[in-house]
């Protein structure tokens, strides 16, 4: 296990680097010019001219490639943000926790929705309670995470005033005191696609002989459901939850927008109006990265799971 672990880390180099090459001659494509972002429309070629230069805006972009990889290789650094004029693994660093967060709280209520309500489908298939999870995985499916965030925010925010409109707040409760609607948006669109999967995984554990076998020994209920059910079931599950992972980071700029959190989503939407280079790089590399670990992640926890993949 440790030997794959290595060998995918090691896997993983090219492809950021591929990442830094990507991103940074694809962001500056975006019509625009950051001196003349800052300086604003009276701003003078002068002044523009003088600007590009003190950000090395002046120089072929193959140079400014190279000087961007020898600060980032050689001293892990990332530029400075040209409209904070703070480093940009600063800038990043106050603004992903709450991205995390949310995803991470995401993911937690969505686990809680979709083991009972798959479990009860599962064991109830084609009566009523399976019939009403279908309803409910239908209609999440139907309705995108920013219309239900804010149908959450204008009821139990404006109208009955029992979560906060926006804001992150302070201390581990306060997060989850005011990233609740937010998440819990997220969450009823993660839990469609995962309820679906993991019913389909019981319904096919259940059937099984090794389950059989597990009741034929006299094992309970409980034993056989936990340890040999459950177990295999969320095999699927895993690796459907580690590509929503991803796909939730990337996601999260309209649920953060709607609720003004301010994390990385905010973040790099603001980057692009600005013309900030640098963050958008910053960004996108630190997302390539988490997406990259997550996969790193998934595939360790289905071996954990199934003992009998081979990792190779």
């Amino acid at each position: 296990m440790l030997g794959y672990i290595i060998r995918r880390v090691i896997s993983m180099i090219p492809v950021l680097f591929a990442l830094t090459i990507f991103t940074f001659f694809l962001v500056r494509l975006v019509p625009g010019n950051p001196a003349s972002t800052m300086l604003g429309p009276r701003a003078t070629p002068e002044a523009v001219a003088s600007i590009e230069k003190s950000l090395g805006l002046d120089k072929p972009i193959i140079v400014q490639y190279g000087y961007f990889m020898r600060e980032l290789v050689f001293h892990g650094d990332l530029g400075d943000s040209i409209r904070k004029r703070q480093p940009v693994t600063t800038v990043i660093a106050d603004r992903i926790g709450p991205t995390l967060f949310l995803v991470f709280y995401a993911m937690v209520l969505a686990l809680l929705i979709t083991v009972p309500l798959a479990t009860v489908a599962a064991f109830n298939k084609e009566r009523w309670p399976d019939q009403m999870v279908r309803m409910f995985t239908l209609a999440a499916l139907a309705m995108p995470a920013y219309w239900v965030g804010m149908m959450l925010l204008q009821l139990l925010s404006v109208k009955y005033q029992i979560f906060p409109v926006a804001g992150y707040g302070d201390g581990f409760t306060g997060h989850l005191y005011y990233l609740f609607l937010p998440a819990i948006s997220l969450a009823l669109a993660i839990a469609a696609l995962t309820i679906r999967s993991l019913r389909s995984s019981i319904l096919d554990t259940l059937g099984s002989d090794y389950v059989r076998t597990a009741r034929a020994k006299g094992l309970s209920s409980r034993a056989v459901f936990t340890w040999h059910v459950m177990r295999n079931s969320s095999l699927s599950s895993v690796t459907l939850l580690g590509l929503i992972f991803v796909f939730v980071i990337g996601g999260t700029t309209i649920v953060e927008t709607i609720f003004s959190i301010p994390g990385i989503g905010q973040l790099i939407v603001r980057g692009i109006f600005d013309r900030d280079y640098p963050v958008i790089q910053g960004v996108t590399l630190v997302i390539g990265i988490i997406v990259l670990f997550t996969s790193l992640v998934t595939d360790v926890i289905y071996a954990v799971l199934d003992p009998r993949v081979k990792l190779s």
